[in-house]
């Protein structure tokens, strides 16, 4: 008799709908996850993929719809229950405390030990699970001291600790470098070889299929692809999926010369906000029609040399220049007269006024200013027709301009901001993390953005994560590391900037700086 090749379905979803106010979340939504696969779940800002996500992991309770898992039907009311039932959800941002120990934060919420722990016994008990997974890590070491890497180790070991023989990863490479990737994806796959499912939510395209056996799509709520093999399918092909419609994944950079410098950052200190040295000693500078990347590990001093460039932090030591004249622990609004647009990490806190009508933010940089400033007062309409032009201008998807800002997607939030930092006209922006979270048509439209800045004369400083991005859009990138500069250059590699995003200085890869772009 042949042996049964067919493949062990571990959860099988039928029929989720989940509803909030509003908003059809998931639509009559199916889902499988077989035994030892990776199965991507891919959508675009808003599509569900999270929703259905949490509900699998007892978060989120469906209206409609049933849960099989291991051949049984169940009903989840918290995430204790998940993971009873082997399936546990792993963040894009980690939940832990920072004081405590890897080893202590692994227990934490456990029945057992329930009257003395000791720690030694239970250290030995992660070591080991963590040599077995290839997930090196110190178990009595402190989360604060470590790495982004290491804290997703934390919480993966956390999950593997608690029996989880499922694990929803959301966003996972989000913050990671790319030697940290590497290794990221080195884990999964011991796991799956030891009998373990993954459930894969991204919106990198490439690592979708390098890593993922399977992937699912959803659309405004709805499956528009389930289940497929990844083989033979391109990028194209799941972006067209994603947002329907063919998405241009590569970009196209017009040649312009650089003009004069725009930015200048001239040994600039900075402290963070807990009071230690973030950024230390850094030197960089900007021109028009240019874009200059700043590569990096999140937490290496990225935010804090923007908060600084943008007059929101203090400059202990140094000087930052905007067209020759000295803005470092000057008002903003001296930023903001000298043509400096900003696009903050934070898009809810520091970049939009959540409460606020899309209005009341398009015009933040104008409301002083004729035809919509008129002294003391706003001219309501002119501010309200000024910001329907934005929203047809930057495609804004929202009922009208009098919608509040906290009820947009990400990808929407986004286009606001953008929308009111490219209609000042700027000569410098700084755009930190633009595309983070964003799905492929929303990167698209952003990167669009950029170079229009930068064929339109303006600098532009680019602070991103995605390494990808930045080999892109960038004519040259730094790259920083526990807040100083490991290098420049013009024509690098993922390889050599990865190296330098985790501490290695340019000439040490390249002996004689061989590829460094010239210092201007």
């Amino acid at each position: 008799m042949p042996e049964d090749t067919t493949p062990e379905k571990v959860v099988e979803m039928r029929g989720i709908t989940k509803r909030f106010p509003g908003v059809l979340a998931n639509d009559h939504v199916d889902f499988d996850l077989w035994r030892s696969e990776i199965h991507a779940l891919l959508g675009e800002n808003g599509a569900g993929q999270s929703t259905l996500m949490s509900v699998l992991a007892g978060l989120y309770h469906p209206e409609t719809g049933s849960i099989v898992v291991n051949g049984k039907p169940v009903s989840f009311s918290s995430p204790r229950d998940a993971i009873q039932a082997g399936i546990g959800m792993i963040h894009q941002h980690f939940m832990l405390v920072q004081s405590q120990t890897v080893t202590e934060n692994i227990l934490l919420g456990l029945d057992r030990p329930r009257f003395r722990m000791n720690l030694s016994t239970y250290d030995q008990e992660i070591a080991t699970l963590s040599e077995r997974f290839h997930l090196k890590v110190d178990p009595r070491a402190k989360i604060w001291q470590l790495s982004v890497g290491e804290q997703q180790r934390v919480e993966i070991l956390k999950m593997l600790y608690r029996g989880a023989q499922v694990l929803i990863m959301d966003e996972p490479t989000a913050v990671l470098a790319p030697l940290e990737i590497e290794d990221l994806f080195k884990t999964l796959r011991t796991m799956i070889q030891d009998g373990k499912s993954i459930i894969f939510i991204s919106h990198k395209l490439n690592e979708v299929l390098e890593i993922a056996d399977r992937v699912s799509v959803l659309r405004a709520g709805r499956t528009t692809a389930s289940g497929v093999s990844t083989e033979g399918v391109t990028r194209s092909d799941l972006a067209r999926l994603m947002v329907g419609r063919n998405v241009i994944l590569s970009v196209e950079k017009k040649p312009v010369t650089p003009g004069e410098v725009v930015l200048s950052v001239e040994d600039v200190h900075a402290e963070s906000d807990r009071g230690l040295p973030a950024v230390r000693g850094i030197s960089l500078n900007v021109r028009g029609g240019e874009i200059v990347g700043l590569a990096g590990v999140a937490g290496n001093g990225q935010r804090e040399l923007a908060d600084v460039i943008n007059g929101l932090r203090k400059c202990q030591q140094g000087r930052v220049r905007l067209h020759g004249a000295e803005i470092s622990n000057q008002p903003i609004r001296k930023n903001i007269q000298g043509g400096m647009a900003y696009i903050p990490e934070d898009r809810t806190h520091v970049g939009t006024a959540p409460s606020l009508s899309i209005t009341d933010n398009v015009i933040m940089k104008k409301y002083q200013q004729p035809p919509i400033g008129h002294g003391m007062s706003v001219d309501a309409k002119a501010a309200e027709k000024f910001a329907q032009q934005l929203k047809e201008t930057y495609d804004i998807i929202v009922p009208n301009v009098k919608t509040q800002a906290r009820l947009l997607s990400g990808g929407n939030l986004q286009r606001v901001i953008l929308a009111r930092e490219m209609s000042s006209m700027p000569k410098m922006m700084i755009a930190v993390q633009p595309t983070r979270g964003l799905d492929v048509g929303a990167i698209e439209g952003v990167h669009k953005y950029l170079l229009t800045e930068r064929e339109a004369g303006a600098g532009v400083l680019l602070i991103s994560e995605e390494l990808e991005e930045l080999l892109a859009l960038c004519d040259r990138i730094y790259v920083i590391y526990e807040g100083q500069i490991m290098g420049e250059v013009s024509d690098g590699t993922i390889e050599t900037i990865g190296l330098m995003m985790t501490g290695t200085p340019l000439e040490q890869i390249r002996p004689y700086g061989q590829g460094a772009a010239t210092h201007v």
